[in-house]
């Protein structure tokens, strides 16, 4: 019996005795089967050819991804707030060296994700570190491996404790959830977006997709609400799911733009006919 990774999305599936026939969640329309068809890791596989690399982007906020990049390729992120540690998103990949890194930090209290295709081997990251994993619950049927470290949350947004609040976006997912931490940015607020709300290539503007690899746009209502579900909450900068995907200053004001733009462009205005 071994809990099977696709190694299309990263997802860890239930325990079986063999690989799955088909990974729903790549399957589905907002992912894709690669062109050598379906495949099938272990974690005690991947751990024989994959580590992770560490980038701090500040004393409180550590970069965690594989290396060589699996699956999606996305990297989490690794929170030191006053009252708790929060892992967002998470990886596949999850070997020893990670785990005296983190614990030496302090651990981690929270797993918090943004979305299904980085749901990956959260069960084992919060057995590891007895935590308990946040996932909204409009996307529970995309969870490939119960446990009962999983807490859904449902409604428009949930505090984990003082100064950090899960947001629904929606968009991407119907649950899609950003992390606003109010004393990061030295105070000034960070959000940590996923691809709910996507970095772009330039680190200038963002964008916002149902699905990136077939080039499915959301509607401009959707994005619309996606800004106005942002709105109550103040941030300077945007951690996006890449380690090179950070807007570093004025994100507020990014995010107005850019949902102004998306819009514009979807609706045909002028200078996008």
């Amino acid at each position: 019996m071994a809990f099977y990774i696709c190694t299309a999305c990263g997802t860890q599936h239930a325990e079986s005795d063999e690989p799955p026939t088909q990974c729903m969640i790549c399957e589905e329309e907002r992912q894709y089967i690669p062109s050598r068809g379906q495949t099938w890791t272990t974690l005690e596989a991947l751990r024989q050819n994959h580590t992770n690399t560490f980038r701090e982007y500040d004393k409180a906020i550590i970069g965690i991804g594989s290396t060589p990049p699996f699956a999606i390729g996305q990297r989490a992120l690794l929170l030191r707030t006053e009252n708790g540690n929060v892992l967002w998103d998470c990886i596949a990949t999850l070997d020893d060296a990670t785990v005296t890194m983190i614990e030496g930090l302090g651990g981690v209290d929270a797993i918090a994700i943004s979305h299904p295709h980085f749901y990956t081997t959260m069960v084992e990251w919060a057995r590891t570190f007895a935590a308990r994993i946040h996932l909204h619950a409009a996307d529970k049927q995309w969870i490939m491996r119960n446990d009962p470290a999983i807490e859904l949350w449902d409604g428009e947004s949930k505090t984990l404790w003082a100064g950090v609040t899960l947001v629904r976006c929606g968009g991407h997912f119907e649950g899609g959830a950003v992390l606003h931490w109010t004393a990061g940015a030295g105070g000034r607020g960070v959000i940590c977006s996923g691809d709910i709300l996507t970095v772009a290539t330039d680190r200038k503007w963002l964008s916002f997709m149902r699905s990136y690899p077939n080039f499915i746009p959301l509607s401009a209502r959707t994005v619309d609400k996606i800004g106005a579900a942002l709105k109550p909450f103040a941030f300077e900068t945007i951690y996006g799911h890449y380690f090179d995907r950070v807007i570093a200053k004025d994100g507020k004001a990014v995010l107005e733009a850019s949902v102004a733009r998306y819009v514009a462009a979807v609706e045909g205005k002028r200078g996008y006919e």
